[in-house]
């Protein structure tokens, strides 16, 4: 069963592949020349593209009032639109940085992607027969950067679905799907013809770094593209409260013997979108 811990590890690994942080960066706005999301913003870089970023936007308008909400609610038509002159508004951009401070923007970040990608990617991932934390988040990162489906479907064809391909119990079904999957998802990204996806790869190299010494747990700490994830920086996120008190009591239980991890990735984050 996965913990509140699992989950904010999972999405912390996803917040360095977007943001290259792993709290998420809630002012973050990125526009990478060839990437189809065209201009992209937020702790999970929800895009204009898909719409997303107008559903993101209209949410914060509904739930803040005056100021930068206000200056937002002038575009929403142009993003429900998917205006992509909006990618080049400079005045647009510099309001979604200054909402990114707002604890309001945060707070509908915080929501908006676990309603738009969390619980769906949760949700696909226990119909497979996926249990793990580390499973679970190669389904979570695939629900945010894209082609779930496609691989999801060549990797059933070849090794069968999580809970059947084993038959004992164990989770080796489970296991062997998730190398299967991670070795396809990485070769389709690496000979992909838009070099934007290309250059994605990290995503796929840090998820095989965990399979090598069977962090199925996702045991802190981790390492993600090069940044380490552990317990502070998971339960130093912009979420307080009770659940962040909780997981500073039981932070021990989840910890790795040190020098555990064996990954070690290049520094110079490029952040890859896909909202």
């Amino acid at each position: 069963m996965l913990t509140e811990l699992h989950k904010r590890t999972i999405q912390a690994i996803v917040n360095v592949f977007e943001t290259g942080k792993p709290a998420g960066d809630y002012a973050n706005v990125t526009l990478i020349p060839g990437d189809a999301g065209h201009l992209t913003y937020g702790r999970s870089q929800a895009a204009l593209a898909s719409g997303n970023l107008w559903r993101l936007v209209e949410n914060y308008c509904q739930a803040a009032a005056g100021g930068g909400a206000e200056d937002l609610r002038a575009y929403l038509l142009r993003l429900e639109a998917r205006d992509f002159t909006l990618d080049q508004d400079a005045r647009f951009r510099a309001l979604l940085r200054e909402a990114g401070s707002d604890g309001v923007m945060r707070r509908v970040q915080d929501e908006f992607f676990d309603r738009a990608y969390w619980e769906p990617a949760l949700a696909a991932a226990q119909r497979l027969g996926i249990s793990t934390a580390l499973g679970t988040g190669v389904v979570y990162d695939s629900f945010i950067h894209g082609a779930w489906g496609r691989l999801r479907d060549a990797t059933t064809a070849r090794v069968g679905l999580p809970s059947g391909s084993a038959g004992t119990g164990t989770g080796e079904g489970e296991h062997e799907w998730v190398r299967e999957y991670v070795a396809l998802r990485r070769d389709w990204l690496a000979n992909h013809p838009n070099p934007v996806l290309r250059r994605a790869v990290y995503r796929m190299d840090t998820f095989a770094a965990l399979l090598v010494p069977g962090n199925w747990a996702l045991a802190l700490p981790v390492v993600a593209h090069g940044v380490v994830i552990d317990y502070a920086a998971v339960a130093g996120s912009s979420r307080t409260g009770p659940a962040a008190a909780s997981l500073a009591a039981g932070g021990n239980a989840h910890e790795k013997e040190p020098g555990h991890d064996t990954s070690d990735f290049a520094q110079d984050h490029q952040a890859l979108p896909r909202g």
